[in-house]
């Protein structure tokens, strides 16, 4: 039996068969290429969902988990740890100043402490828990698997199955002000969107709709908060995507990206807002650890170092001229080409997944997303070259599925 084969054997027969059986056993990785267990080579254009920020493997964060690894892992939140520290300031610094920040392990945690921020803010608002919980969110937002990040995604495949869920939420049209207007009322704390939906078919927010909605959060006096798990840490361009739009939100949500691979999510909260978690009122045991604080640390830096950001503006702006060239190309099969940065959405006229099947076997990995969407997410260290082969490879591939 080959190693492939005994891997695939163990995940049926121990793996929960949540995600279906994964077709492909991965052992390495470096940069923008990831390497199966036959030696055959990927260029990766999913970075484990927008997670592997600077590419497989990257030096400075390697050399940042060993030192650790060999210093210090894990003392709880009982105790300070210095790379905590170093990591709030930076991420404080990075939204405009002024904040806290709370660390997790997931972007669906960070979401829950933003559910927990709005219950604390809205009792405060009315002087009685129990009214003023209201949380408008947007059509097709996806917010996390959680209970309370479930309730917040308005979506039946994510829904479904798990009722009755938490109580409160309230959906109102993306892009769509005057719906989030008519859905808030005086029993509203909180708006959550994300400044681009992911997993609802990479869907921005407009900027006017992002002034518009900070504007409407202040003349209501309720909390505007951000989802930017997946948009966030400079796959736009900017740090924070919702930074094109020139506003700040009252509380961000962030993960993926932030680690490098590391398991790091974290919430910064302006202080107007800050002091409502007392202590005691939220936790985690590994959030916050001194090895993934470290890692984020490297990430960030090498972020810096190498102007990643600039590179993404540059190359997205390449990649886009390329897809809807290809778009003009294909304009039965490709329906729409939509994102920002390293961020970007093919929307195609069918169910992605044997397309996604088959750019895999030409050596490419994609994510799919809602709405018949083949998103593009590579690290942000992809240069012009790779966005050029995997638009070749997309192009055979559209080609063969629509049949031209």
């Amino acid at each position: 039996m080959t190693i492939s084969q005994d891997t695939e054997q163990l995940y049926n027969d121990h793996v929960l068969g949540n995600y279906g059986l994964p077709p492909i056993t991965f052992v390495r990785g470096r940069g923008t290429r990831l390497w199966d267990d036959d030696g055959k080579s990927y260029l990766d254009f999913c970075a484990g969902i927008a997670v592997v920020t600077m590419g497989h493997s990257h030096p400075k964060v390697v050399s940042a988990i060993q030192a650790h690894a060999a210093e210090l892992t894990h003392v709880s939140n009982l105790f300070r740890n210095a790379p905590q520290a170093r990591l709030a300031a930076k991420l404080d610094a990075l939204a405009g100043g002024g904040g806290k920040v709370f660390f997790c392990n997931s972007g669906a945690e960070a979401n829950e402490t933003l559910v927990k921020l709005s219950r604390l803010y809205g009792q405060a608002k009315c002087g009685q828990e129990g009214r003023c919980f209201k949380v408008v969110v947007a059509d097709q937002a996806f917010h996390g698997r959680t209970f309370g990040g479930m309730s917040a995604t308005p979506q039946e495949k994510i829904q479904g199955g798990f009722r009755p869920l938490v109580p409160g939420f309230v959906t109102a049209k993306f892009n769509d002000i005057d719906s989030f207007r008519q859905a808030v009322d005086d029993d509203t704390a909180a708006v959550l969107v994300e400044t681009i939906q992911g997993e609802g078919g990479i869907r921005p927010a407009e900027v006017d709709f992002l002034r518009e909605l900070r504007a409407l959060c202040d003349e209501k006096g309720i909390l505007m908060l951000v989802d930017e798990v997946q948009c966030g840490v400079g796959r736009t361009g900017t740090f924070f995507a919702f930074e094109q739009a020139g506003i700040r939100p009252d509380a961000i949500g962030m993960a993926k990206g932030l680690g490098n691979g590391s398991p790091i999510g974290a919430v910064w909260i302006d202080d107007r807002h800050a002091g409502l978690f007392k202590p005691g009122s939220h936790g985690t045991t590994f959030g916050g650890a001194p090895l993934v604080c470290a890692a984020a640390l490297a990430t960030l830096e090498a972020m810096e170092e190498e102007g990643v950001m600039d590179n993404v503006a540059t190359n997205g702006a390449h990649v886009m001229e390329r897809l809807n060239a290809l778009k003009a190309e294909f304009p039965d099969y490709i329906i729409d080409i939509r994102g920002r940065g390293f961020m970007i959405g093919i929307q195609v006229a069918e169910p992605p997944g044997d397309l996604v099947a088959l750019l895999r076997d030409r050596g490419l990995i994609v994510p799919s997303a809602g709405g018949n969407v083949v998103r593009f997410l590579p690290p942000l260290v992809a240069t012009r070259e790779d966005f050029d082969e995997a638009i070749s490879i997309l192009r055979e591939g559209v080609s063969a599925r629509s049949g031209h």
